[in-house]
């Protein structure tokens, strides 16, 4: 008896193996319909001390001194005063006077610890500006000295610089530290009787590129987007439509960019950052030039006359323009086409110019309104899109799907928007793991008529710190799904896309950084390989007759790529086993050769990429040969595989 059960145990163990061998996809060679260059991008709000503090490279908080708390940021010491008096920049009228304490003993300075400290690096040059007259109309000359201070208080590096004139002007000096450290400060003495006007006080490493960082920039240019959203999300809106943004205060010289606020400053009340502002030195012309940079295609949102729908009513007046009074929204759409698209002998187009790139940056996607819902929205956006339209009809509309995945409010966004006939649909959601690993489905039943689906912000929240593995796998999983129906799915962005360390209030997020060095969370490496294996067409891949969707924890798709005569095979294996595939080809002109097998996987659904550990998930490399048109390959569990062959 025993030895009977031990064979019928045997033979099961053989037959579930068997069984897990069975798989085999079909491939139908023959290309289908395109996949657009703008598929797989990236969506950048500044939450998380994304801008100030982050890709922007200013390493000075507060620099212009137009914060409500004038000195906030600043450790004022000695006699120091604020002023606006015949100011030097309109828009930031604001500056500081440094005056002679009356004591001798006595100094009178500023010190500034940038962004949870200044991140100083050995043998990095900074470049230090300021704006300064003498405080004294009847002449003289004063001096002050700028140092950049390490964390233990000893100065790394110093120059003075002497101001000689009563009016306006700038200077400048270079200040190389002789050491790293993560949490310095730049500090400022008078060293005159003579007082002197401050204003403007900046600090960058020199290896910025157009005042970005360039480590934040490289990981950006890495994943190989092909559309690049901003500047939001909810900053779009505002907390009330003062607040809002607005693209025209953020181009023009950097000096003279007036401070706004930041939604996120107080949104989050376990992570309250009263000193989070925007000064909008990464404003919309700096947005243009990193799309170029990165080669993604620019897609800007503009306010559609409503201020944030979560924080305030629908009655509540003062949260939206009323239509007699939206033209002005409407111009500054129309504007904002103007300069990236128009002529230099155009009004915008000639800022542009005089900006520094007087070609155009052939912008073909506009978006209005954000996470808008309910009928104040179609009314306003039907009125937007009529205008541009007229002016210009080959720039694509991005309209709203509201904040949620599905529900009311969601099918009523679609119904309208299909009744405006936009050209894209945005959709956004934040779920589970399991919500996108069961979803992978989700458009292969919407419709192939009328607008295309945008998902403009996505993300698996899983648990703990929640860019573990589980979640980039469900999303590359969930993606096979966005790429076999690439012929309604025009372009998806992953969101939100960079969180300091020391600053973070939400969470998951693609890029993290501190003030020296940044992290691609392995949800980066699934959007990279997605976005350099994003192929040119379309492939039917098949496992008797039907999609492969999550049987047995399996998903994939497939792609041609004409460009490379490439073909392109995604597999996630969501399974705690491992399993084998067998690839069948049909339709082959020729039959395949060896592919190129790049591997993401880890057997710990926890595990992620830290500041401490940079690789605890990263792509593997390999070769495949291959010598026909059936290709057998293993799939360790929990991974997702890129087949290049």
């Amino acid at each position: 008896m025993k030895k009977t059960k031990l064979i019928i145990s045997c033979m099961a163990a053989l037959a579930s193996i068997g069984a897990s061998a069975q798989h085999r996809f079909t491939v139908d060679a023959r290309p289908g319909g395109p996949i657009q260059p703008t598929m797989y991008g990236i969506f950048f709000e500044d939450i998380n001390f994304g801008a100030d503090g982050g890709l922007y490279a200013e390493m000075v908080e507060n620099r212009s001194f137009e914060f409500p708390d004038r000195l906030m940021g600043w450790n004022a010491f000695g006699n120091v005063s604020v002023a606006d008096e015949k100011p030097a920049f309109e828009r930031n009228p604001h500056y500081v006077t440094l005056r002679r304490s009356g004591h001798t003993e006595k100094v009178t300075g500023l010190e500034n610890r940038g962004f949870f400290g200044m991140g100083l690096k050995k043998g990095m040059h900074y470049d230090f500006s300021v704006y300064a007259r003498i405080t004294d109309l009847q002449g003289g000359t004063a001096r002050f000295r700028v140092e950049l201070v390490g964390s233990d208080d000893v100065p790394i590096a110093r120059d003075t610089i002497t101001v000689t004139n009563n009016k306006w002007q700038k200077y400048t000096a270079t200040l190389t530290s002789n050491k790293t450290d993560a949490k310095g400060l730049m500090r400022i003495f008078l060293m005159s009787d003579q007082g002197v006007d401050l204003d403007h006080v900046s600090l960058f490493p020199e290896d910025n590129w157009h005042g970005l960082r360039t480590d934040l920039v490289k990981d950006l240019e890495d994943l190989h987007p092909g559309i690049f959203r901003f500047p939001g999300g909810c900053i779009v809106e505002g907390t009330d439509l003062a607040t809002r943004y607005q693209w025209k205060n953020s181009v023009g010289p950097v000096e003279n960019r007036p401070l706004n606020e930041n939604r996120w400053n107080y949104t989050f009340p376990h992570r309250l950052y009263p000193n989070y502002y925007q000064t909008y030195g990464l404003g919309f012309y700096e947005f243009f030039l990193l799309s170029e940079k990165i080669g993604a295609e620019p897609l800007p949102i503009l306010s559609c006359g409503l201020a944030c729908q979560f924080q305030n009513k629908d009655n509540d007046k003062n949260a939206h323009v009323c239509l007699d009074d939206l033209q002005s929204y409407i111009d500054d759409a129309l504007d904002l086409i103007e300069f990236a698209n128009g002529p230099t002998t155009s009004k915008w187009g000639k800022l542009r110019a005089d900006m520094g790139h007087p070609t155009p940056f052939n912008l073909k996607q506009i978006g209005i309104g954000n996470e808008q819902w309910g009928p104040l929205y179609p009314e306003r956006l039907e009125k937007f899109m009529k205008q541009i339209r007229a002016k210009y009809p080959n720039i694509r509309i991005c309209g709203s799907s509201g904040p949620s995945a599905d529900g009311k409010d969601f099918d009523y966004g679609w119904k309208e928007m299909r009744k405006l006939n936009v050209d894209l649909v945005d959709e956004h959601y934040y779920k589970s793991p399991r919500w996108f690993f069961d979803n992978a489905t989700r458009y292969d039943n919407y419709s192939r008529k009328g607008p295309k689906v945008f998902a403009g912000e996505y993300a698996a929240h899983g648990k703990g710190s929640r860019n573990n593995w589980e979640a980039a796998l469900s999303e590359a999983c969930f993606m096979t799904g966005l790429e076999r129906n690439a012929d309604v799915v025009y372009q998806a962005t992953y969101a939100p896309l960079f969180a300091h360390v020391d600053g973070w209030q939400w969470k998951p997020d693609l890029i993290w950084f501190d003030n020296l060095t940044s992290v691609r969370s392995a949800n980066w490496y699934v959007q990279m390989l997605y976005g350099t294996n994003r192929g040119t067409n379309m492939l039917k891949l098949t496992e008797n007759g039907k999609p492969v969707t999550g049987t047995d924890g399996l998903y994939a798709s497939a792609v041609y790529d004409k460009d490379s005569k490439s073909y392109i095979v995604k597999i996630g294996n969501a399974s705690d086993k491992e399993q084998t595939v067998t690839l069948g080809f049909n339709n082959l002109k020729r039959p395949v050769s060896t592919a190129k097998v790049t591997l993401l996987q880890s057997s710990d659904i926890q595990a992620e990429n830290s500041i401490a550990n940079k690789t605890a998930i990263v792509p593997q490399t390999s070769e495949l040969p291959v010598n026909g048109t059936n290709v057998k390959v293993i799939l360790p569990a929990k991974s997702f595989t890129v087949y290049r062959f």
